[in-house]
């Protein structure tokens, strides 16, 4: 299996690569539209702020690139902020692949939100053999909002979508590589998911 994560320099990619590997997985790192293109697998990671983050997708092309992936393409934390319509962040307009706003925590509680917090709702085979109420690891100050293309919700403040899904496309505002084996078992679940589109 040729697994592809994006490169456009933010991301923590070490911990991604080291979740793969002890699943037994090798993955490429590149930012080459054709190498992206023929992989059975897309990773889609982001740790950092949003507007430079875009433009550094625009300056390679990968803005337009990105939305007509057919294969599984999964957006980590920002990746997955940048995949919806639009952020507060940076006033940001995103790949529009996911129908729903991305806006920032009030200052009524700590931002960002950093450490373990539960999921549920779930209802994707992303979340195959995941419990309801699982807890995963976040570190993030901006949130999409709950929408029709929600796969699992998250509570902070309010209730927000922390995984959304799209035809081929997903997205996790935590860090499965970082979530200890429940978090594995996802990216697991992502590796098995059926090919394109």
């Amino acid at each position: 299996m040729k697994i592809v994560i994006i490169d456009y320099g933010a991301g923590n990619i070490q911990s991604i690569k080291f979740a793969l590997q002890r699943l037994d997985f090798e993955a490429t790192l590149t930012a080459n539209a054709e190498e992206i293109r023929q992989a059975d697998k897309v990773i889609f990671p982001g740790v950092g702020e949003a507007s430079s983050a875009m433009k550094k997708l625009k300056s390679t092309g990968l803005d337009q690139l990105i939305p007509l992936l057919t294969q599984p393409v999964l957006g980590i934390c920002l990746g997955m902020q940048l995949m919806c319509l639009h952020t507060e962040e940076g006033n940001t307009t995103g790949l529009k692949i996911f129908n729903t706003i991305i806006k920032r925590f009030s200052n009524q509680v700590k931002v960002p939100q950093i450490g373990w917090n539960q999921i549920s709702e779930l209802e994707s085979n992303l979340f195959n053999e995941i419990a309801e109420n699982e807890f995963m690891y976040l570190v993030h100050s901006f949130y999409a909002e709950s929408c029709p293309e929600m796969i699992a919700q998250t509570h902070y403040e309010l209730d927000y979508a922390s995984a959304l899904r799209k035809n081929n496309f997903y997205g996790v505002q935590f860090h499965p590589e970082k979530s200890s084996k429940a978090g594995e078992k996802i990216l697991d679940n992502f590796l098995k998911l059926e090919g394109r589109t």
